[in-house]
């Protein structure tokens, strides 16, 4: 069995993959500030309430983009999976992927493993736009390389931004409200986030299609991809597991690469 660790600014996200069915995965809160004892604690208890073996766990593959939490799961894992192989994905790794990165070192191991997971399943000239802490556009091109990225805040961090640096607005749970005119400080704060980024995203696509003179392929991915993509003209696919499949298919990679 693999797991793969997908460690994201705002929440974990890892899973236990046998013959290529997820058994079982689960989102936690990224916290900082947490000790590889406590991240220990969390991981054995959802992993035992899940019925996983852990000795049977093989493999751990494990993407970061918060570099203050690898050394922690590196303590954290080996006492948990005594047998298991880890890798961390790198720059070094990247060369054995069948898509070619460009800025190897300019772009998170998450959208590696996005652009690895989209290019197997929907080939060339597709962008996935993942709707995470940040909302990110990457685009594989004709040669299956990482044509570019555009980066935007996430749909959560503008709510957030928006509670933290007004008096009176609040927070509110991103739903698409009932008409674009708020007739209450919710659906007034709900229409201007989740219609104005559903304008984001097709502005972005449309942009990227006419610079390259193609049409691309979308799928969305992340937590509020089911909240904007039904209600953008480009995304036709969406996929949940997107990183974690990437995560699983670089582990594949890597290891014919070492044959």
């Amino acid at each position: 069995m693999l797991l793969a660790i997908d460690i994201g600014n705002s929440n974990i996200v890892f899973g236990i993959n046998h013959q290529n069915k997820w058994l079982n995965y689960w989102r936690i809160q990224t916290d900082h500030l947490k000790t590889a004892d406590e991240y220990e604690v969390i991981f054995r208890s959802l992993l035992d309430a899940g019925k996983i073996d852990r000795k049977k766990v093989n493999d751990i593959i494990l993407s970061s983009v918060v570099p203050s939490l690898v050394r922690p799961f590196d303590e954290m894992l080996p006492g948990l999976f005594n047998e298991a192989k880890i890798t961390v994905v790198t720059p070094e790794v990247y060369p054995l992927l069948p898509v070619q990165i460009l800025n190897p070192y300019e772009i998170g191991s998450d959208l590696v493993a996005n652009a690895v997971a989209a290019f197997q399943k929907f080939g060339k000239l597709t962008t996935v736009v993942d709707f995470g802490t940040a909302l990110t556009f990457t685009t594989i091109g004709k040669d299956a390389e990482i044509k570019g990225v555009a980066i935007a805040p996430g749909l959560q961090t503008a709510v957030d931004s928006l509670a933290a640096g007004t008096a009176q607005l609040p927070q509110v749970h991103l739903a698409a409200p009932p008409s674009v005119l708020g007739e209450n400080t919710v659906h007034a704060i709900q229409s201007g986030i989740v219609y104005g980024f559903t304008g984001l995203v097709d502005s972005i696509i449309e942009r990227t299609e006419k610079e390259l003179g193609e049409k691309l392929s979308v799928v969305g991915t992340g937590g509020l991809s089911t909240v904007i993509a039904p209600l953008t003209k480009h995304i036709k696919n969406v996929e949940p597991m997107l990183t974690l499949n990437g995560l699983v298919q670089i582990c594949v990679f890597i290891y014919q690469g070492e044959k």
